[in-house]
C-alpha cells in the first residue's frame, strides 16, 4: 500500500481519465460526465455513495458550461475522480470537494497545454500529406490523442498515487472556516450553473412552467422524478394544445 491505495488503483483511474477525456472527441460514452466519473470512480475505490455525492455536485456546477468554439471550461471529470479517490480515504463529502472543485479549475490550465501541444502532430501530419503518405497521416492522427490524454491521466496518477498521503494531512490541517468555506461554495455553484442554463431557456415566454415546477419542489416536496414527469405530461399537452388551436380546432 501506497498513501492508502495500491499502486493499480491510480492506474485504473488515470486510464479511465485518459479514456474518459479521449472518446469525449468520438464516441462519447458519457464519460466526461463528472456523474459517471464518480461513480465509476466510486465502485473503483469501494464507495460508490461518495462517488455518486461529488459526482452529482460538480455535475450541477458544469450545467450551462461547454466547450463552446473549443474554449476551455474546468474539467469536473477529473474533479470528480480526484475529489472521489481522495474523499474515499477520509473527510468524505467535505474533503472531496475541497479537492474536487479546485481541482476542476487547475484542469483549464492543463487542457490549454495538451492542446497547444497537439499541434506538434498537426504539423506532423501535413509533412506527410506533402508526401502522399497516408499511413504517416494516420498515425499522426492516432498519436494526437496522446497530449490531451495524458494532461488528465498524469494528474490524477499523481494526485492519486504520490500526492494523496500529503493531500490528506493537508486536508485534515485546513482550519474549519476554509471547510466551510468550500462547502458554502459546493452549494453556491450549483446555482450558478442553474442559473446560466435558465439564461439560455425561453422564460420570458414559459415562466408559468418554471413557477409551478418551483411550488412542486420548494412546497410541496415532490421529488426530481416526480416533477420530471409532471414536466413531461405538461409539454405534451401544450405541444397538443397549440397544434390544435393553430389546426382552427378550438
Amino acid at each position: 500500500m501506497i498513501h492508502g491505495y495500491s499502486i493499480w488503483v491510480p492506474i485504473i483511474l488515470a486510464i479511465l481519465a485518459y479514456v474518459a477525456i479521449v472518446t469525449n472527441l468520438g464516441p462519447g460514452f458519457t464519460l466526461t460526465e463528472a456523474l459517471v466519473a464518480g461513480w465509476i470512480t466510486g465502485m473503483i475505490v469501494g464507495n460508490v455513495h461518495l462517488g455518486l455525492v461529488i459526482g452529482a455536485t460538480l455535475t450541477l456546477m458544469s450545467l450551462g458550461m461547454w466547450t463552446y468554439g473549443g474554449a476551455t471550461i474546468p474539467d469536473f471529470m477529473t474533479g470528480a475522480i480526484l475529489g472521489t479517490a481522495i474523499g474515499a480515504l477520509g473527510g468524505g463529502e467535505t474533503a472531496g470537494l475541497a479537492v474536487g472543485i479546485p481541482a476542476a479549475i487547475l484542469m483549464t490550465q492543463l487542457d490549454v497545454l495538451g492542446r497547444a501541444v497537439t499541434t506538434i502532430f498537426i504539423h506532423g501530419a501535413d509533412r506527410y500529406a506533402e508526401k502522399g503518405d497516408t499511413r504517416g497521416v494516420s498515425w499522426m492522427h492516432l498519436l494526437g490523442q496522446l497530449p490531451w490524454g495524458l494532461s488528465r491521466a498524469i494528474p490524477v496518477f499523481l494526485a492519486v498515487w504520490l500526492g494523496a498521503g500529503p493531500i490528506q494531512s493537508l486536508i485534515h490541517s485546513m482550519p474549519q472556516w476554509f471547510m466551510n468555506g468550500m462547502h458554502v461554495t459546493g452549494l453556491m455553484l450549483p446555482a450558478l450553473g442553474f442559473a446560466l442554463l435558465l439564461n439560455m431557456l425561453p422564460l420570458n415566454k414559459h415562466w408559468p412552467f418554471l413557477i409551478i415546477g418551483f411550488v412542486l419542489f420548494a412546497y410541496l416536496n415532490v421529488p426530481i422524478l416526480g416533477i420530471a414527469l409532471a414536466a413531461l405530461a405538461a409539454s405534451f399537452l401544450y405541444v397538443r394544445l397549440k397544434g390544435s388551436a393553430n389546426n382552427g380546432e378550438y
